[in-house]
């Protein structure tokens, strides 16, 4: 066996080792609300708190119009997104993406963007409505599998859109998996409370937000890789 030529090997120890997680970015660094701000705005309301590494929607700071949902002050397209949360008993709220942000046309997050269920499954109201529980795609697709922990515990999301397919992961268990803006998908949209809406689901790029829904919750972690 020939020996390697010296600059054979030293090119070989240049080449970088792969680690997926450095191919992921933080978009929030657990001091601060930079990169975020509030739908429609350019700060961000006192509700939103950074609390021990984590984001706290705190409802009892909501005076003074201090709410609305936080987004990202980038906008997607092909991404997966990795966000820990947790919501207190009968708590609601949502990680929206795919969010089109003209507050003079739209003046809601949900009225563009898709929403991952974020939810007190057995204390809140919309845990008795079928595709309102969490994981799911919001009021369009139904969880095959219910891998959430109890209220309070720390949960894990995955949202991975890859030029139409998409796809929810909870606590390391596919929940979710969909094609987005085909027939099928219109059909579905068709059906759902957001049929009135024409531009819903619609947009291929976009930012995503943390969904004030009123109640106490908490994010942390929030990681996402451009696909």
């Amino acid at each position: 066996m020939k020996k390697l030529n010296i600059t054979v090997i030293l090119l070989l120890l240049m080449i970088p080792i792969a680690n997926a997680q450095s191919e992921f970015e933080s978009l929030f660094d657990g001091k601060t609300t930079n990169g975020w701000h509030t739908y429609g705005k350019s700060t961000v309301g006192n509700a939103w708190k950074v609390e021990k590494g984590t984001l706290h929607f705190d409802p009892t700071a909501k005076e003074n119009n201090q709410g609305g949902d936080l987004v990202t002050d980038k906008e997607y397209s092909n991404f997966h997104l990795k966000v820990d949360w947790k919501v207190a008993p009968k708590g609601n709220s949502g990680i929206i993406f795919y969010i089109n942000e003209d507050p003079i046309k739209y003046k809601n997050t949900y009225e563009t963007g898709l929403e991952m269920q974020v939810l007190d499954n057995e204390g809140h109201p919309d845990g008795k409505i079928d595709k309102h529980r969490a994981g799911n795609l919001y009021d369009l697709v139904k969880g095959d599998v219910e891998p959430v922990k109890a209220v309070g515990e720390w949960n894990t999301a995955e949202i991975i859109s890859n030029n139409g397919q998409l796809t929810f992961i909870l606590n390391g268990v596919e929940v979710v998996k969909t094609t987005l803006w085909d027939n099928e998908w219109k059909e579905l949209v068709a059906g759902s409370k957001f049929a009135a809406w024409k531009d819903f689901g619609t947009f291929k790029k976009g930012k995503i937000a943390l969904q004030d829904h009123g109640d106490n919750v908490w994010y942390r972690n929030i990681l996402i890789k451009k696909l």
